[in-house]
């Protein structure tokens, strides 16, 4: 092994402790405690949403995601995030710095893997989405939502719309004006 592939990956084993795999294992799901199907979802989403897992960093649909729009839960489609809110945090996952309605989140201690930290779920299907740290930009009230790319969808702002999902154009209102 070469040293700079050592090096990557012992550097990717320690962001992937900090954001927490679970290594659940056991029967695979087919709908979630809520009742939610889940039959649409890949093999890698059922992993994250349904037994607390992570996927690898870096490796992910959404760490390097730029485009306008809102992710919403990959199981139920509520929405859960505004591409508004989302910042390169450097850890290889999407990071946001708030969800698009706190009551769409749910939040419980988690004490795995040797430390501290609070989990985030859905609220609607009840699917882990990743974790929320106190490290993120100060100046938007410092916390970061580390989420997993599997547990999300995202929509476009163009097709929101189209999608179901008009009501949340208000969120950006003005952005046009503001980034030139």
């Amino acid at each position: 092994m070469h040293r700079e592939t050592g090096l990557a990956a012992a550097m990717a084993a320690l962001i992937v402790a900090a954001c927490g795999v679970s290594t659940a294992q056991g029967e695979t799901k087919t709908a979630t405690a809520t009742g939610h199907d889940v039959s649409h979802l890949t093999e890698q989403q059922k992993y994250v949403t349904l037994h607390d897992g992570t996927e690898p960093p870096f490796d992910n649909e959404y760490w390097n995601h730029k485009e306008e729009g809102i992710y919403v839960d990959a199981i139920s489609g509520e929405a859960l995030f505004s591409s508004t809110d989302k910042f390169d945090s450097g850890t290889g996952w999407p990071s946001f710095t708030k969800p698009i309605h706190e009551q769409l989140i749910s939040e419980f201690q988690d004490d795995s893997l040797g430390m501290s930290r609070t989990e985030v779920r859905s609220s609607g299907a009840d699917a882990h989405l990743g974790h929320l740290f106190d490290d993120g930009p100060k100046e938007t009230g410092g916390q970061r939502y580390c989420i997993n790319s599997a547990s999300l969808k995202f929509i476009p702002k163009n097709e929101m719309a189209a999608k179901g999902y008009g009501e949340y154009l208000y969120l950006f209102a003005g952005k046009e004006k503001a980034k030139k």
